[in-house]
C-alpha cells in the first residue's frame, strides 16, 4: 500500500485515477491540478509516489518533477502522458521520473508501474 500524490488539470482524471488506486488498496493522500500546487503538495505531505500529468498550464508535469526531485531526489514520480507524447514523456524521464503511465489509464498497467516503484 502506498500514500499518492495525484497530479492533473483534469478532474475527471483525477477521479479516474483516485478511483483506481483504491481498487488496488492505495491511498491517496493528495490532489494537485498544476505543478506549482504538485511541488507544495509535496513538501507538505511527503506521498511515497506522484503521479504527474505532463501538460498543465503554468508549471507543467516536466517542471514539477525537475523540482520535486531537485529538493527531494528520493522522490517517486510517475508521468502520466497522452498518446503521442513520447518526446515529452522521454523529457520527463530524462527529469528523473521513474515510469511513465499513458491515459486513457490500464489499470493493470498502473499497478505495475506502482509495484516496480515501490519494489
Amino acid at each position: 500500500m502506498a500514500e499518492v500524490l495525484i497530479v492533473d488539470d483534469a478532474k475527471f482524471m483525477r477521479v479516474t485515477l483516485t478511483d483506481m488506486l483504491r481498487k488496488l488498496n492505495h491511498v491517496v493522500v493528495g490532489e494537485a491540478e498544476n505543478g506549482e500546487e504538485a511541488v507544495s503538495q509535496y513538501r507538505k505531505l511527503r506521498p511515497d509516489v506522484v503521479t504527474m500529468d505532463i501538460t498543465m498550464p503554468g508549471m507543467n508535469g516536466i517542471e514539477a518533477t525537475e523540482k520535486i526531485l531537485a529538493e527531494f531526489p528520493e522522490a517517486k514520480i510517475i508521468i502520466c502522458s497522452a498518446m503521442g507524447q513520447q518526446r515529452m514523456v522521454m523529457e520527463a524521464i530524462e527529469a528523473g521520473a521513474k515510469d511513465f503511465v499513458t491515459k486513457p489509464f490500464d489499470e493493470a498497467r498502473v499497478n505495475e508501474a506502482l509495484r516496480r516503484l515501490l519494489g
